[in-house]
This record gives structure tokens, sequence and C-alpha cells, in this order.
């Protein structure tokens, strides 16, 4: 009974920081689950997916309608996450559970420290100059991206690393995805943050799908999960208009920051 309630709470916690911020759900999946299930990070990283993947998925959609989604990029940044998405599970569920918490918990401590000193220089006004132009650049006249050589590089590069911590650490990827596509492309953020959700759908669903096919996703707290952060993406797409995202950036860094030492306490004692 505890995992109808528990689970899907947890759920809409997540979907709402997803459809804020196009990162921050995913990542906090895992410990959440951990905290609130006693569960080792190789269990409740399949659940998290799963919740990704059907959140993402429809954010994604919701994006494509507002023709923000850039699925070109999208889909190009998730096949090469899809090629290392098997080999991060592979990893994830041979690896000893003390290790990966300690890694997850450091991961989570430099996306805190990023997030909160971009967002605090966001609201001050002092985001460093850009000194050269991003490799993916847009053109302002079709609206498409300009595909190029370097451009391919980085997206591909991006999305291999998201690929290989989303199936070792049952995270989406968006906290490696929109800094990637923040710093590679100079797409506005509502473009960035509906890229993040298409290529967190794919791989998502690509790792939640190994899973369930080897028997190591628990559906029992999973289905649940998965509707509530459903159900959160959709209600923190409506706030997204309302609320500064760098305000929003500076509370879930502080956020994920505890979270991090919570972990680092419960693998220590």
């Amino acid at each position: 009974m505890e995992s109808f309630l528990t689970a899907p709470a947890l759920g809409i916690f997540v979907g709402v920081l997803m459809g804020l911020t196009g990162a921050g759900g995913g990542i906090l999946s895992v410990p959440l689950l951990i905290f609130a299930f006693h569960m080792p990070i190789a269990e409740a990283g399949p659940i998290a997916l799963s919740a990704i993947a059907l959140a993402a998925s429809v954010g994604a959609l919701i994006g494509l309608k507002e023709k923000v989604l850039r699925y070109k990029a999208a889909i190009f940044m998730a096949s090469f996450g899809l090629i290392l998405s098997p080999l991060g599970l592979w990893v994830g569920q041979h690896a000893p559970n003390t290790p990966l918490l300690i890694l997850f918990s450091a991961v989570l401590i430099y996306v805190a420290t990023r997030m909160y000193i971009q967002a605090s220089q966001t609201l001050a006004g002092t985001t460093p100059p850009m000194m050269k132009p991003p490799p993916c650049q847009l053109d302002m006249s079709i609206g498409k991206l300009i595909w190029t050589v370097p451009c391919a590089r980085a997206l591909m590069f991006a999305g291999a690393t998201a690929g290989f911590l989303s199936g070792l650490l049952g995270v989406g990827g968006g906290f490696i995805i929109v800094p990637s596509l923040k710093n590679f492309t100079d797409l506005p953020m509502k473009a960035i943050v509906a890229t993040s959700l298409g290529v967190l759908a794919i791989v998502s669903a690509g790792g939640a799908t190994i899973s369930l096919a080897s028997g190591t996703l628990n559906m029992s707290i999973a289905g649940p999960f998965a509707i509530g952060a459903l159900i959160g993406l959709l209600f923190g797409k409506i706030l997204e208009k309302n609320i500064s995202g760098p305000r929003v950036q500076q509370i879930f860094s502080i956020f994920t920051f505890l979270v991090a030492l919570s972990l680092i306490y419960k693998c220590l004692f």
C-alpha cells in the first residue's frame, strides 16, 4: 500500500522539476527512491528510467507541437546515447552499491554547484560573454540548426556520455544534455529544454525496455512512480510560464546538494 501512495507522490515532485528545468527531475529520481524504499541503486535506476521515459516523451511532444523541439538534434544525440546505455546498465548491475552511491553523490555535487553558479550569474546579469560562436548555430531564416562536423562531434559526445550515465546511474542525462546544448548551440532556453526532453525520452525508454526484458524493473513501484511523474511534468509546464527559471535552478541546486550530502552520509554511516 505504501508504494501506491509514496511512489506517485515522489513521481509528481520529479515530474514538476523536469517540466521546469528539462534536467532536474531525472537526477533526483534515484536518490529519492533509495531513501523512500531502501533499495540499491541497481534497482532504483530502472524505475527512474521508466518514469523519465514516460514524462519526457509527453514533454517532448509538447515541445514538438510548439515547434521548439529540434528533433533532428535530439534523435542524433539519442542514437549515440542508446549505443552506450546498455554498457552503463551492465556496469551498474555488476558494480558494488557503495562505490556507485559515492559516484552518484559526486555527480550530484558537480551538477548542483554548476547550476547554482550559472543561475546566480543569470540573475545578476553577469553571464560571461561567449568568446567564439558555438559549433551549432541556428539559421534564423529557416529556424533550423546548421550542421557541421564540429557541431555533429559535440552533440555526439554529449549524447554518448548522457547514455552511459543513464544506464549506469539510472539518470536521464539531462544534466549533461542541457549544459551541452547551452555551450554548443545558440538555441533559446525553451528549445534547449524541449530538445533535452526529446533525448531523455529516447535514451530512457531504451534503458527501461532493457531492464524490463531482463527482469530488473520493479513494476509495482515503477508504474505509480511513472504516472506521478507524468502528472507532475504537465503541472510543471504550466508553472514554467509564471516562474523565473534561474530562481528555480537555484532552489533545485541547493536541494540537490543536500541530497548528495545525505547519500554520502548513508554510505559512510
